[in-house]
C-alpha cells in the first residue's frame, strides 16, 4: 500500500537517523576525547558509560521503537510481528538505561558521592520507573493474547500519551545532565568561557532536541499511520467502532473464518430463512 507524501516520510525518516547516529557519535567522541575514556572500576571512567548508554539506548533506540510502525516496508508484516519488534526495541533501551543507573550509583558510592540529590537524579530515575512500568503493562495488555477487546481500546490512548510523554521527559533530562556533567568538569576552566568541550557537548544537546523533534513529526502525522488491517476492528471503550487510530487494530489472524466469510454465511442462512419459511406458507 503506498504512503502519502512517502518522499517527505523518507527525507525526515533519513534525518532522523543521521541525526540519532550523530548523537550517539557526539557522546562517544565526548567521554573517549574530553573525559578520559570508559571503564568499570568505580572511577569517573564508570561514570562515563552513563551518557553513553543513556543516549544509545534511552534516545535512540526508544525514538526508533516509538516509529518502527510508522515504517511502510514492515506494513505487510503481521501486527504480532510488529508488536515483537516494537516491545524488543523498548526492552534493549530499558536495559541500556538501568546499567547506565548501577554506573551512577557504583561510581558516586565509590567517591562517597551523596546520591540522589539533584533535579536531574529524580527526573532520571523517575522516568526509568516509569518506563519499565509502560514497557510490562504495554506487554501484558498488548503484546499477550489474555487482554480484553475493550481493555485495549481503553488503554490505547494512554498508552500512546504516555509513551510520547515519557519520550520528551527523557530529552529534557539529558539535556539537564549533560549541562550538570559540564558545571561540574570544567570547574577550573570556567563554563561560561566557551571551552572547546562546552562548544562540543552543546551541540551534542543541540543534536538530541533535534533527533526527539524529527521523532515527534513523525509518529505525529496521520497521513503516515500503519493502515488497518482487513481483518482487524477497531474498538472503542463504549463498543462502537473506530478508525485511523494506530496500533489499537487488534488481529484475529487464529480465526479460521474471516469477517466477509461470516457476514456470507449470515445472508446465506437468512436466504434459506426466507426461502423455508415461503415454503411453510404455500404448504398451508
Amino acid at each position: 500500500m503506498a504512503m502519502d507524501g512517502y518522499r517527505g516520510f523518507l527525507g525526515l525518516l533519513v534525518s532522523a537517523l543521521l541525526v540519532g547516529f550523530l548523537s550517539v557519535l557526539f557522546t562517544l567522541i565526548w567521554v573517549l576525547h574530553y573525559r578520559e575514556g570508559l571503564g568499570w572500576d568505580g572511577t569517573a571512567l564508570e561514570f562515563n558509560w552513563h551518557p553513553v548508554l543513556v543516549v544509545t539506548g534511552f534516545v535512540f533506540i526508544q525514538g526508533i521503537a516509538i516509529i518502527v510502525y510508522r515504517l511502510p516496508w514492515t506494513w505487510k508484516c503481521s501486527k504480532l510481528l510488529m508488536k515483537s519488534i516494537h516491545a524488543g526495541l523498548h526492552a534493549v533501551a530499558a536495559i541500556l538505561a538501568i546499567i547506565s543507573l548501577v554506573a551512577v550509583f557504583d561510581f558516586h558510592n565509590a567517591k562517597n558521592i551523596p546520591n540522589m540529590y539533584s533535579l536531574h537524579s529524580w527526573v532520571g530515575l523517575t522516568v526509568v520507573i516509569l518506563y519499565i512500568l509502560q514497557l510490562l503493562l504495554g506487554v501484558s495488555i498488548f503484546l499477550l493474547p489474555w487482554a480484553p477487546l475493550s481493555l485495549r481500546a481503553l488503554v490505547m490512548p494512554i498508552h500512546v500519551y504516555s509513551g510520547l510523554l515519557i519520550f520528551g521527559t527523557v530529552i529534557a533530562t539529558v539535556l539537564m545532565g549533560v549541562t550538570e556533567k559540564l558545571f561540574f568538569a570544567l570547574n577550573s576552566s570556567g563554563y561560561s568561557t566557551s571551552p572547546p568541550e562546552g562548544v562540543f557537548t552543546n551541540t551534542l544537546g543541540l543534536l538530541i532536541v533535534v533527533f526527539g523533534a524529527l521523532i515527534f513529526w513523525i509518529v505525529t502525522r496521520p497521513q503516515w499511520q500503519r493502515p488497518k488491517e482487513p481483518n482487524s476492528i477497531f474498538l472503542q471503550p463504549n463498543g462502537g467502532a473506530q478508525e485511523g487510530v494506530e496500533g489499537s487494530a487488534i488481529n484475529f489472524g487464529n480465526v479460521d473464518k474471516s469477517d466477509s466469510e461470516l457476514n456470507n454465511e449470515a445472508a446465506a442462512r437468512k436466504r434459506n430463512f426466507i426461502v423455508d419459511e415461503a415454503g411453510q406458507r404455500s404448504t398451508m
